[in-house]
């Protein structure tokens, strides 16, 4: 059986590497950050431990598997990561920190079962994915960028509408941020967008904008 001083070191191990995933989230002002992270990696850490002792304890008494116990973890984290999925108008968000959820369980699940190395590289590339590639990303589409600010009456049907006019106008949607001013009369929605010749577009959108129902100002960044 695995003894208590290994159970503890394991679980303090599942916190400092589900932590690292977790604090990256963080710093992203994701839906999930650190402590959801840690709670997740240790949590799967100490089914998978729990799991290898119940085997040991019952050894040669039954034909228990170790690792229904576990497999259990994998089905089941998927309604935690649902947790964090949004949809506004067209956009779909948290997938990525769905995904981080679930990988920080299966780094969780190896460090309970003792396959440290297996732990520390998927923590490595997790945290290199998550940081990285994001880094890159906006790189990529850095030249084309634009932030469209629009203020409009506190109608959130017309979201759609203005979603419907950057698509028309060749723009693709990475982003909707949806605020109510203070009062309750009306909304900023900010758009973050990608076009080509994005810059030269800037005057089109606003007159665009301009022109839609209930829109009171636009500002395009």
């Amino acid at each position: 059986m695995i003894s208590d001083v290994d159970t503890a070191v394991r679980l303090l191990l599942s916190i400092l590497l589900g932590g690292l995933v977790g604090y990256e989230r963080q710093a992203s002002n994701k839906a999930a950050g650190l402590r959801t992270h840690v709670l997740v990696c240790m949590g799967s850490c100490m089914i998978m431990i729990l799991s290898v002792n119940v085997y040991y304890t019952v050894e040669g008494q039954t034909n228990a598997d170790p690792a229904r116990l576990a497999a259990q973890v994998i089905s089941g984290i998927g309604f935690l990561g649902a947790g964090t999925i949004m949809k506004e108008g067209p956009l779909v968000t948290g997938l990525t920190t769905a995904a981080s959820i679930w990988v920080v369980s299966a780094i969780g699940l190896a460090v309970g079962f003792g396959y440290y190395s297996g732990a520390f590289l998927a923590t490595v590339l997790a945290f290199a994915t998550l940081s990285l590639l994001y880094q890159l990303e906006k790189r990529l589409k850095a030249r084309s960028h634009l932030k469209v600010v629009i203020t409009l009456v506190n109608d959130r049907s017309m979201i759609e509408t203005m979603c419907q006019t950057l698509r028309l106008l060749s723009a693709d949607i990475n982003d909707i941020i949806v605020d109510e001013v203070e009062g309750g009369e009306e909304l900023n929605v900010t758009f973050l967008i990608s076009m080509r010749g994005g810059r030269d577009r800037s005057m089109i959108i606003r007159k665009t904008f301009y022109n839609l129902r209930g829109v009171r100002n636009v500002i395009v960044e």
